[in-house]
């Protein structure tokens, strides 16, 4: 039952993403451009949206879907890693035109290029995974 609402609630924010233009290549384009507000606000929207989430959830002390505690950790330093990590996401995401959770909407909308994105993100994930424990974190 819990993957079934999982899977309707992706579904809606698919739609909703996918209605809103965030996926849409042109938007991306005119953000890294400066050219329209439209993508900045809409993250800056998230971001504040998620700050009030969790100082809701904080002060609630509400629970994960699985009923347990959520960790809070507080930053622990390392800004060059975060400069570097935010780079490199940042160069994906303005060569491909989607960050990964679009490139799935993408995909799935007919745009097949979108498939040898997704198998280069996800071999970028496998190979950070064998990198991991070589890597300063």
């Amino acid at each position: 039952m819990r993957n079934i609402l999982i899977l309707v609630l992706g579904t809606f924010f698919g739609i909703v993403l996918s209605k809103g233009e965030i996926i849409s290549w042109y938007r991306i384009y005119e953000m890294f451009r400066f050219e329209s507000f439209h993508m900045y606000g809409v993250i800056g929207s998230a971001v504040v949206l998620g700050i009030i989430m969790i100082q809701i959830m904080k002060r609630t002390n509400m629970k994960t879907i699985d009923g347990n505690d959520p960790s809070w950790k507080p930053f622990q330093g390392g800004f060059a890693r975060y400069l570097l990590g935010g780079t490199i996401f940042g160069l994906g995401w303005a060569m491909t035109g989607a960050c990964p959770g679009p490139m799935f909407m993408l995909f799935g909308r007919g745009i097949m290029s979108f498939g040898l994105i997704i198998i280069f993100a996800v071999l970028g994930t496998f190979v950070y995974g064998i990198l991991k424990p070589k890597l300063p974190h």
